[in-house]
């Protein structure tokens, strides 16, 4: 008699990172729940999105969960988040991501703008409606079959966003489940944090050029993202707001890249 595939995959994209994945995949040995593990090394740069598409494809799940190679789901995590997506109850499912310890203040405002957009994903006004965080995702296949992850983008940086906006408009509501919890690596430097932000500006921009209906969030949205960091101390506060002025740096760095790049096209 053949041995039943799990209903579950889990597919964990990498790139450089073995010690980060090594704690990964222990995690995921711990898991409550039988799971099927795919890693997908990203060995030519192409990026998280099209790793995450080639881990669908390599994937037998009817249910496909997402962490990253820097993330440590809780032993509970894959069965808390999947209930209710294997139930019928859900197309998608996200929970919270937080902090290991030793979280530096760069730490915790990465951790308090993640919290706040996956909070205020289908509220009015929101920047990122439908956001979904991928370190912590679990998605019906045939859900991502219908609205896979976008391969033009090409760093860790606004797929997720791109990804759960067009998830929104075919109806999914993303289910949080505060019982599935998965913890990011901590140790992130300021300047670090802030590059990172200028990369997410980056992605924000390739964002909105994939969509003319994607407006930019309301004053009430950038108000509570700057309480939201200020909530988790001055110093993370300051650094929330910094990070605003790099995104901005990014968005109009990319900007500038893609439009070169369209008159370079008209010309030839």
């Amino acid at each position: 008699m053949e041995e039943e595939q799990p209903r579950v995959s889990v597919v964990v994209p990498t790139r450089d990172r073995p010690d980060f994945l090594q704690r990964c995949l222990a995690a995921l040995e711990r898991q409550t729940l039988a799971v099927e593990v795919v890693v997908v090394e990203d060995v030519e740069g192409r990026g998280p999105a099209r790793a995450r598409n080639e881990g669908v494809r390599r994937a037998s799940g009817e249910v496909i969960c997402f962490t990253d190679d820097d993330c440590a789901p809780a032993a509970g995590w894959a069965e808390a988040l999947t209930a209710p997506v294997l139930a019928g109850e859900a197309e998608a499912a996200s929970g919270p991501v937080s902090m290991g310890k030793g979280a530096t203040a760069a730490d915790r405002a990465w951790e308090a703008i993640v919290n706040y957009l996956q909070v205020s994903a289908g509220e009015p006004g929101t920047a990122s409606p439908g956001f979904a965080v991928t370190a912590n995702l679990a998605v019906r296949r045939s859900l991502l079959e219908r609205v896979p992850f976008d391969e033009s983008f090409p760093a860790a940086a606004g797929e997720d966003r791109d990804w759960g906006e067009r998830a929104s408009h075919e109806g999914v509501e993303l289910r949080y489940v505060a019982a599935a919890p998965v913890t990011h690596q901590s140790g992130m430097s300021a300047h670090g944090f802030l590059r990172q932000q200028y990369r997410y500006g980056q992605g924000a921009a390739r964002y909105r050029s994939a969509g003319s209906d994607r407006p930019l969030g309301s004053v009430g949205f950038y108000i509570g993202l700057l309480r939201a960091g200020f909530a988790a101390g001055p110093t993370p506060g300051m650094l929330v707001g910094a990070a605003q002025f790099a995104t901005i740096a990014g968005v109009i760095r990319e900007s500038a890249k893609m439009r070169l790049y369209d008159d370079f096209s008209r010309t030839r």
